[in-house]
């Protein structure tokens, strides 16, 4: 839980019920998101109907509870989802709609990086940016978890991507998520040589995130999906209207139930496929027993990190 202090501590709460068209989900790995770190600074809010005081954002784990009207999942059903928080717990109620299963033989630790990582990555290239094969994507904070899920979804709609790592060390392991070839990876000063840009995923935000406008081609789009260096910056003007380009701010918590099944559901047909085939994977930086959360949290929160953090309740 979080505390009035903004401080992560255990607590134990009422087992969850299956309400109509929910299940209770037995968590056996959840995955933290920056926006975990955000809701503690009292930044990022959890949606109505969520625990605000509970975070975590995606889970792994089997079916215990089916609640009324509910035909299609069984208790022992492994799946995984994206929730508005609660997850770093032992169980929760998950509307069913939101649910997406498990592929055999998937560890329960990669299953709990992937909800929130591709949902993310998946609707911003593909759905909202419209990414072509001819495109080239230039994504920040490309080692992250969400990173890695950016580049992966990249590659396999054919653009060429150029991968923004802050780390030299981490390049070899950015640069082997695209293994045929289709990717540079660069530190921060060498984005502007890879110029110009059809997508650019700004993940990591920042007073200067917006600077990089001037590395669009002319109609390029700009993706702000993350900011947890700085969620203030100054725009020129001139360089968004000279390049004719587009600005879109895009966040997943705060959609409508609506909005997120729907988003489920095509996450459930499209990206959970290829993750069955081994065509994606998911990247685990490191896992913790729930006990040991607050070096969970610690983690998160430091620079260097290749791939997800997940707490193993």
């Amino acid at each position: 839980m979080i505390d009035s202090h903004g401080s992560f501590d255990l607590e134990r709460r009422p087992e969850p019920v299956a309400a109509p068209g929910s299940v209770v989900v037995r968590v056996r790995a959840a995955g933290l998101n920056a926006a975990d770190l955000q809701q503690a600074r009292g930044d990022y809010p959890a949606p109505p109907g969520w625990p605000a005081d509970v975070p975590g954002l995606e889970v792994a784990g089997e079916v215990e509870q089916v609640g009324p009207g509910i035909s299609d999942i069984a208790p022992g059903d492994r799946v995984m989802a994206l929730v508005g928080g609660g997850g770093h717990a032992e169980r929760i109620a998950v509307p069913a709609d939101l649910l997406l299963p498990v592929p055999d033989g998937l560890p329960w630790e990669e299953a709990a990086g992937f909800p929130e990582a591709f949902s993310t990555a998946w609707d911003a290239l593909v759905t909202q940016a419209r990414i072509r094969a001819s495109d080239r994507v230039l994504i920040t904070g490309a080692a992250g978890g969400v990173g890695t899920a950016m580049v992966q979804v990249a590659a396999i709609s054919g653009a060429h991507t150029v991968a923004s790592v802050r780390r030299p060390e981490l390049h070899h392991r950015v640069r082997a998520l695209a293994p045929d070839g289709r990717i540079d990876v660069v530190t921060p000063d060498q984005e502007a040589g890879h110029a110009p840009y059809d997508v650019i995923v700004e993940l990591v935000g920042g007073d200067d995130c917006l600077r990089r406008i001037g590395l669009l081609r002319s109609r390029g789009k700009v993706l702000v999906v993350g900011v947890q260096a700085g969620s203030t910056a100054p725009l020129r003007m001139f360089d968004l209207m000279l390049a004719r380009a587009q600005l879109i701010g895009t966040t997943i918590r705060g959609r409508s139930p609506a909005e997120k099944a729907l988003l489920a559901a095509t996450v459930r047909t499209s990206v959970v496929p290829l993750l069955a085939e081994g065509r994606l994977r998911v990247p685990v930086d490191a896992a913790f027993p729930l006990g040991q959360f607050a070096d969970a949290y610690a983690r998160l929160a430091q620079p260097g990190k290749f791939g997800k953090i997940i707490l193993l309740p």
